[in-house]
């Protein structure tokens, strides 16, 4: 197929027209010539590279009555995200060939964008025996993680690091020392207090952070935060950056746009994993994306059923969904306010995750794969959980207007979602 879209603003470009034939980007420039191709007027948009999400929770298999691959990556093309990496808390857990290649032919079957699965890091996620990394890494794992937990113990850490190493592999982790969670539902804070709720200290985040940096070090392998929320692990993950350390960092645009004090009640659409922090943190995570502390933007996308979420903070999940929403809560609350600078926020949501694992996605250029996002910046619109694409409807959003959304996802050079139109 090929495609030439005219008239689109690109970062870096201006007004141009972009070329794409055989799933990559031919050429870039004004006043490119039709020759029977599809063509696409985008007149008063911006072109970007499509969106790269390297936290995602699509519940399949085990847990289809949340999402499924289908709805989950149609939510996801729907956000502007042509790759997403999907976490291993399924049931199976992909911790063997079996249980992986059951993922990659669902995948396979029924996404509509790039999928790249993420393989434990033990088996069955319990903390006990590690899982065969060469394997998994040579039959298509993204990367290794226990996501949902923190890997409890450091000897185990500090092996699957050596494995990781060897294997030419990364270690990605939630980091959470449960002995410090003391069966919390929210930041021990003052909100916990108000509410007469069991806070989770910000300690046991940062605390298996620097475990671990300390871990990275001695083997050398790469090893990455997820949904970092906490000052403390900031300046750890800072600290460790300086002395040369191998370590990379993601936040999440709730943990970036909400504390504490915006949860209302006992509402469990602000129950999440790491929980909400204080007003200091949240200024803390900013300030680390934008001195380079934190190197990317991920969503930690994690769909629950209505009726799972009904129940207050003591006995809902924890997780809310977010590849619907990440663009266009960034861009309003961020870039019109001039905090980040448009190029900075694309980079977060693109380049730099796919720099951080070495993927050759998140750059539009000349010769590249042509995964592509249309945004019009001045569609404005308010959430609501009930239009959805994602069978998840938990978010702390409802009702927000906000705008930038995405009008077409464009996957290696096809239309894999495209604005006002439907799909079943």
């Amino acid at each position: 197929m090929t495609l030439l879209i005219k008239n689109a603003n690109v970062l870096d470009h201006g007004i141009v027209d972009v070329f794409i034939e055989h799933g990559k980007v031919k050429a870039i420039g004004e006043g490119l010539e039709e020759n029977g191709q599809h063509v696409m007027n985008a007149e008063g948009q911006y072109l970007f590279p499509g969106f790269v999400d390297v936290h995602i929770h699509l519940r399949e298999p085990g847990g289809e009555a949340k999402e499924t691959i289908e709805t989950g990556t149609l939510a996801a093309a729907r956000g502007g995200f042509t790759t997403v990496c999907a976490m291993p808390n399924t049931n199976p857990v992909p911790d063997s060939s079996e249980s992986l290649q059951h993922v990659l032919d669902r995948i396979q079957d029924d996404a509509h964008i790039r999928v790249l699965p993420y393989a434990a890091i033990t088996e069955q996620q319990q903390g006990g025996e590690l899982v065969d990394f060469d394997s998994l890494n040579n039959q298509g794992a993204f990367a290794f993680t226990d996501d949902g937990v923190g890997v409890q113990s450091a000897h185990m850490m500090f092996e699957a690091m050596k494995q990781a190493k060897q294997a030419g592999t990364s270690i990605v982790a939630h980091c959470e020392e449960n002995t410090l969670v003391y069966e919390g539902v929210m930041h021990d804070g003052h909100k916990n207090i108000e509410l007469n709720l069991p806070g989770i200290p910000s300690v046991s985040e940062s605390v298996q952070i620097a475990r671990d940096v300390l871990l990275a070090e001695a083997t050398g392998c790469h090893y990455h935060v997820c949904h970092v929320s906490t000052k403390e692990s900031v300046r750890v993950i800072r600290d460790a950056k300086c002395a040369g350390i191998p370590i990379t960092a993601e936040v999440t645009p709730h943990h970036l746009l909400l504390t504490e004090d915006d949860i209302p009640s006992d509402d469990a659409q602000y129950k999440m994993n790491p929980p909400l922090r204080s007003k200091a943190d949240r200024q803390s995570l900013i300030d680390g994306l934008l001195d380079g502390t934190i190197d990317c933007i991920a969503t930690d996308h994690a769909p629950h059923t209505e009726q799972e979420k009904s129940n207050g903070f003591l006995h809902s999940p924890f997780g809310i969904v977010g590849l619907e929403t990440a663009f266009p809560l960034l861009y309003t609350h961020f870039i019109k306010s001039n905090i980040f600078t448009l190029k900075q926020l694309v980079d977060w949501l693109t380049i730099k995750p796919s720099n951080i694992f070495r993927l050759p996605y998140g750059k539009l250029a000349v010769g590249h794969v042509a995964d592509l996002v249309l945004v019009d910046l001045t569609d404005e619109q308010v959430i609501n959980p009930n239009t959805f694409s994602s069978k998840g409807k938990n978010t702390p959003f409802a009702g927000w207007k906000l705008q930038g959304f995405p009008t077409v996802t464009i996957l290696e050079g096809k239309i894999v979602w495209r604005k006002d139109e439907v799909h079943v």
